[in-house]
Parts: C-alpha cells; structure tokens; sequence
C-alpha cells in the first residue's frame, strides 16, 4: 500500500511539473497576450492542482489536506479569474489579436 501510495505521489508531481513546463513553453512561444493567457490558465492551473494533490497524499494528515483543498479551490477560482481579467484589460486597451494574416504583414 505504501509503495502505490509513493507511486501516485510520484505521478502526481510529475504531471504538475510536465503541466508546469506546458505553461511556461505556452508564454514563450504563443503570439499574443489572449492565446499566452489561454495555455497558462489552462495548463498552470491543472500543473498546481496535480502539485497540491501530490503535496496533500504525501502529508496525509487532516489538517494538511484541509489546508491543501482549500489551496485548490482558491487556486481553481483566483487563477481563470486573473486571466480573464488580464485578457479584458488587454482588449480594452486595444491590444490586436494575432492572425495568420498579422504575419504575412510583418507585424
């Protein structure tokens, strides 16, 4: 039992630090504030939770997994929230939205 309970704490971290990764490559790569927005909210937001979830398994005791799905829902309810927030301020300010045709024009 303790070794499949290592095995999923194991898994867990992993899928976290892969998601993670998928984020971070998502801002680097991605043409423009609403697409970059879209991979890190997506991705990040999965990453921490499997991360939380490993964190959580590995304590084990009440009180840190309490303290782990509150951390889960605060990360499931602030982080699509901020993004959508950084995401409407960018239109309201004019920020164009990247097409195919935006780099045959050069900008």
């Amino acid at each position: 039992m303790v070794m499949i309970l290592s095995a999923l704490i194991v898994l867990l971290a992993a899928v976290g630090v892969f998601f993670a990764f998928v984020a971070a490559v998502g801002v680097l790569r991605l043409p423009d504030v609403y697409s970059r927005s879209h991979a890190v909210t997506k991705a990040d937001t999965l990453g921490v939770g499997c991360s939380i979830f490993a964190v959580a398994l590995y304590f084990g005791t009440p009180g840190e997994v309490f303290r782990a799905v509150v951390l889960l829902m605060f990360v499931y309810y602030t982080n699509p929230t901020a993004a959508h927030a950084i995401t409407r301020s960018a239109y309201s300010r004019g920020v164009e939205v990247w097409t195919a045709d935006s780099e045959e024009d050069g900008q």
